[in-house]
């Protein structure tokens, strides 16, 4: 699987056909999420509030970014966009995205998020993909998660997006794109 590749604020992934924009000052922290002994970080913690964490499944991490270090504790929320795949054949049966917000939903409650409304379609320039957005309760603020899920390639692809506000979430969504996917030889 291509893991892609960030350059200049953007995460490419020629493979799957994705894009998309790091805010300035972000700090990445992929290698940590995928490293084996890396469960007990900070940064696993946060991928855990993002509903995915990758595990024996096939699952990888292919972007993890936030808005600061996921150790340096603050009182707002730490922002973050977490993009994962997971193999289709995890999963006897999947046939479409929705199928796949199964597991999501299953693995947001268990990390205390609450979902908004049922899944629904959401189109990203003239991709469509399925939507699940969820809220948690964090002390006195709340942190809201945005997930998108398409399935390509064989995989189930997750893009989730945190952030203190919807708006602040939806930004981070409008910096997701897809570009013409690297055909297989």
């Amino acid at each position: 699987m291509d893991s892609g590749s960030v350059s200049d604020q953007v995460y490419l992934n020629k493979s799957f056909g994705i894009a998309c924009k790091i805010p300035a000052g972000w700090v990445l922290r992929t290698e940590e999420m995928n490293s084996r002994d890396g469960a007990s970080d900070a940064g696993q913690a946060e991928a855990k509030d993002a509903g995915k964490v990758r595990d024996a499944s096939g699952g990888r991490v292919l972007l993890a970014a936030f808005s600061r270090p996921p150790e340096a504790r603050a009182e707002d929320v730490n922002a973050s966009i977490l993009i994962a795949a997971e193999s289709s054949a995890a999963y006897p049966g999947l046939k479409d995205a929705a199928q796949y917000f199964g597991p999501v939903i299953e693995v947001a409650k268990a990390q205390g998020f609450e979902i908004d409304d049922d899944p629904y379609e959401f189109v990203v320039g003239t991709k469509p993909v399925v939507r699940g957005d969820f809220q948690k309760d964090v002390g006195t603020r709340v942190m809201r998660q945005s997930t998108l899920v398409m399935l390509a390639r064989g995989y189930a692809v997750s893009f989730t997006f945190i952030g203190g506000t919807e708006d602040e979430v939806e930004e981070l969504v409008q910096g997701l794109s897809f570009v013409a996917a690297k055909t297989a030889h």
